[in-house]
């Protein structure tokens, strides 16, 4: 019976055996005529579900450069492709201890990783995994069945799995190799292609994003940038970059990583960004981006110059490696001319652009004209000035027909031409008009001095003739030409704000009965020369002469931020001056004059005013209205310069002035603060000045309060050290009258001038 026993066993192994070898026989068969890896999986996870009896079966494939185990497919619901960490799951667990695992119920082992369930939607109750050795015993991945389809797994089927997977081993690997050898075939003729692509590519943004894109795939990246030097600003810059849009960044050439690398030529491998010190973090918080792993390298010319520097984040699985320094370095060498080639177009064309731009902004003409006398080009202010409507009616035409008829005498000068050749107020005709232009022709060389054409530069001045003509008519020269300079239409009425100066001699009449016609003349001749000068010295505009009167303007149609304070300072000139005329007369024995001055600062209206017959630039507005008025008023005041408080307000610097009163002058209804300018005073014309100041305006306080006993009891102190003080005077003789008949109502010290 043992005998028996004994035989059969042997017979049931012999069979076993021979069930085994033939099994494994056709697993090698059936491997041996796959034409890839991805056929090849899928026939041996089809051998191993059949012939165990399993559900689904999975080979996990271990990627050394990521340190993660990989699936290409699986059995049932389809997934191109499944990763994780070599050190996560059954999987992991199998393939870091290098045993096998039979789980029966997966959801109770810790090892299990729950997530791939999560992902595809299927439920593993059970697991078979081994791990999956080369031919030479290199372990390259795992093999994984999941839920037996009868009973559990056992021991058996675990050997059974990894004698299949054995058998398969070669196969296996030797589609690794051969998919090694495509990957890297199909990265080289990328490179080539983008190499080639780029060599031909002359726009700079296309080109960067053909380069960083190439750049983030072909190292396995999540982002890359390519940084240019700016020259000039001594700055790195990007305008495209993987993840950051089209925003242009640029830094300093110095600072951070990529600066570095610039300054330094040195390539970086940096595992851990944060780390390290050089690293400037501002950029993550900007863009919500976190670096992990940096590469960065220089970019340099074939003349060894660094031109820029390439920066790679965040390699995939793991830190960047040797060989990516070397793919990059080689990719790098290769584009450095196509880089350079962009930037210099790209700098070509803001050259063109900038120059376009700056031609069709010009008020002048510019007509170029290449060597066979044609046309090349034609800014638009030279097609107004040739009164041509379109670019197209001139370019590539012959000059000539240009410049023809009358213009035909350039012709002559262009032929002739040595040097720069430069012609002031000349006259062309065009469409049968005539314009005034200052012309300038120039010949156009390359760098070797040969002659390349003509450019002629025309101005046509003849609208600054025409108002320069018209404008010295109304004052100096100067003003005039810088009147131009605003424009042609300045004369046709604008509103701005300015002061107004009006000046009267006093005591005309009688003067003029003394003096006679003649002496009248030449007396007026005399003060008005001086007062001009003074007027104009100051840049200001003498508006007109109205008898022995003067109105100027500060502030149109030439504006300046102090105009209120040349006004002023014109007005005590001018009363400087004037004593100093007075001295003079008096040493010939002739009688001196006075005058008064009244300066108003406010909204005027300036233009041309008249009729077509008789024109006239002057300025009006209730501001000039105030300004005669007062002039008027110092006569009352025994004043020679009054100002507004409009003026007061508007003076930059300090001037010694005093408040004398507040009025309604005729023809208003608010009232306005009036103060004297004190300036021109000497101890002779106006003596102990500070002690009359001190009690006239402890007086004016007392008198605006209505106070009228106490301001007198002040006025005549201030009397009493300036006897000829006539504003004090005034006061006392004004509060008398008010004591005398008091005013109805609450008095608030307006005073309401019943006269101009």
């Amino acid at each position: 019976m043992t005998t028996a026993h004994n035989s059969g066993m042997y017979s049931r192994t012999m069979k076993m055996n021979a069930r085994v070898a033939q099994l494994l026989l056709n697993v090698n068969n059936d491997m041996a005529v796959t034409d890839s890896l991805d056929t090849a999986l899928v026939t041996l996870v089809n051998i191993i579900a059949k012939t165990i009896g399993a559900e689904r079966g999975t080979i996990f494939l271990n990627d050394t450069k990521t340190g993660e185990l990989y699936s290409r497919v699986a059995q049932g619901s389809f997934m191109r492709e499944i990763r994780m960490m070599n050190n996560q799951g059954v999987a992991g667990w199998v393939f870091t201890n290098d045993e096998g695992a039979i789980v029966n119920d997966a959801y109770k082992d810790r090892r299990f990783y729950k997530n791939v369930d999560i992902k595809t939607g299927f439920r593993t109750k059970s697991i078979l995994c081994a791990p999956f050795y080369s031919a030479s015993g290199e372990k390259i991945g795992v093999s994984q069945l999941l839920n037996k389809l009868s009973g559990e797994f056992d021991e058996k089927d675990l050997d059974l799995l990894m004698m299949i997977t054995q058998q398969a081993a070669i196969a296996i690997q030797n589609h690794l190799v051969m998919e090694e050898v495509e990957v890297f075939r199909k990265q080289e003729l990328d490179f080539l292609e983008v190499v080639s692509q780029i060599s031909s590519e002359l726009e700079l943004e296309p080109l960067l994003q053909k380069i960083i894109t190439t750049v983030t795939q072909m190292l396995e990246a999540e982002r890359s940038s390519l940084f240019i030097n700016d020259e000039k600003a001594n700055e790195l810059y990007t305008i495209v970059g993987e993840g950051l849009g089209k925003n242009e960044i640029r830094f300093p050439n110095h600072l951070g990583i990529a600066g570095h690398v610039f300054q330094t030529g040195e390539v970086l491998n940096i595992p851990h960004a944060y780390a390290d010190l050089r690293f400037n973090p501002s950029f993550d918080k900007q863009t919500g981006f976190f670096t992990r792993s940096m590469l960065c390298i220089p970019v340099t010319n074939k003349s060894g110059k660094t031109i820029g520097v390439s920066q790679v984040l965040n390699k995939r699985g793991g830190p960047f490696t040797e060989e990516d320094e070397a793919r990059l370095s080689a990719f790098t060498s290769q584009i450095s001319i196509g880089i350079e080639n962009a930037t210099l177009f790209k700098n070509v064309q803001k050259l063109m652009n900038y120059t376009e731009s700056m031609l069709n902004s010009m008020t002048n003409g510019v007509i170029t004209v290449n060597e066979d006398k044609l046309v090349a080009t034609c800014n638009p202010a030279g097609l107004r000035i040739l009164r041509i409507e379109s670019e197209d009616e001139i370019l590539h035409q012959e000059i000539g027909m240009v410049f023809a008829g009358k213009n035909e005498w350039i012709l002559k000068k262009m032929d002739d031409l040595e040097e720069v050749e430069v012609m002031v107020d000349t006259e062309l005709e065009f469409g049968g008009e005539t314009i005034s232009a200052n012309i300038t022709i120039l010949p156009l060389l390359d760098e070797e001095e040969k002659a390349l054409g003509t450019l002629f530069m025309i101005e046509d001045i003849s609208t600054e003739k025409r108002m320069k003509s018209t404008m010295s008519r109304y004052m100096d020269a100067d003003l005039a030409d810088q009147l131009l300079e605003s424009g042609d239409d300045v004369l046709g009425g604008q509103q701005s704000v300015g002061t107004v100066l009006f000046s009267d001699i006093r005591s005309f009449t009688t003067l003029t009965e003394e003096l006679g016609p003649q002496g009248t003349v030449s007396l007026l001749n005399e003060y008005f020369t001086i007062m001009v000068d003074i007027i104009q010295g100051e840049g200001g505009m003498l508006d007109k002469f109205i008898g022995d009167a003067m109105m100027a303007i500060f502030g149109t149609p030439e504006a300046h931020d102090d105009d209120p304070d040349r006004a002023m300072r014109a007005a005590i000139a001018m009363m400087t001056e004037l004593n100093e005329f007075n001295r003079l007369r008096k040493q010939k024995g002739m009688m001196a004059i006075d005058h008064g001055l009244g300066l108003n600062t406010d909204e005027i209206v300036s233009g041309n005013i008249g009729s077509p017959k008789r024109m006239d630039y002057t300025v009006i507005g209730d501001g000039v209205n105030l300004a005669a008025r007062l002039e008027s008023a110092c006569k009352k005041y025994g004043a020679h310069i009054l100002l507004s408080e409009y003026t007061l307000e508007s003076l930059k610097a300090t001037y010694r002035t005093r408040q004398i009163d507040r009025v309604i002058v005729k023809g208003k209804t608010e009232p306005v603060g009036v103060y004297e300018a004190l300036d021109y005073h000497d101890k002779t014309t106006f003596p102990n000045m500070i002690e009359v100041l001190g009690h006239f305006n402890s007086g004016i306080e007392y008198y605006n309060e209505g106070r009228w006993t106490d301001a007198i009891k002040m006025f005549n102190e201030a009397l009493a050290g300036n006897p000829n003080d006539k504003c004090s005077q005034m006061y006392v003789e004004r509060c008398e009258q008010l004591i005398a008949n008091p005013p109805e109502g609450e008095w608030d010290g307006v005073w309401v001038f019943k006269s101009k």
